[in-house]
């Protein structure tokens, strides 16, 4: 069964700017932990349902590539990929954005789907022990920095 995880925080912009702020996978280096760069594949420019691109991640000196797919993008409201290794979905990322009475209220969430038959393969690649706690933590990051990248 996935372990969904979620952590929310409001941030003071339009859910227009934060929408556009985390729909271009180009800029996630800017409040990623673990993401540092990610890229549209060949003839992508931009989000929409369907559109592909590749992340690049780090944790010490650990780095993995995975393929992202984007199976939602709402402009002002909601934007979500799947992740994917060796064509293995093994996660799901997403953002949901509402309007608030100062900007809005982002949730970032992730669905963690590896079966226990990869676990032991996915911690000797990324080095992570406890994907959800390292999750937690990094998500609560992503948010800080993805607020002081829009609010400003």
């Amino acid at each position: 069964m996935a372990e969904r995880i979620e952590i929310s925080r409001d941030i003071a912009a339009s859910p227009e700017a934060v929408y556009a702020a985390i729909s271009d996978v180009t800029r996630m280096g800017e409040w990623s932990e673990e993401c540092y760069a990610c890229e549209w594949h060949e003839g992508v420019d931009g989000p929409a349902v369907g559109a592909t691109f590749d992340g690049h991640n780090r944790n010490g000196e650990h780095e993995w590539t995975s393929q992202g797919s984007v199976i939602e993008a709402e402009p002002g409201r909601a934007f979500a990929f799947e992740c994917s290794m060796f064509d293995f979905h093994f996660s799901t990322w997403g953002y949901r954005i509402e309007p608030t009475a100062t900007g809005c209220r982002v949730t970032e969430w992730s669905e963690d789907l590896r079966p226990e038959s990869t676990l032991e393969f996915s911690q000797q690649m990324s080095g992570v022990v406890d994907r959800a706690a390292r999750n937690r933590r990094t998500m609560s990051g992503t948010l800080e920095r993805l607020a002081t990248a829009v609010e400003g």
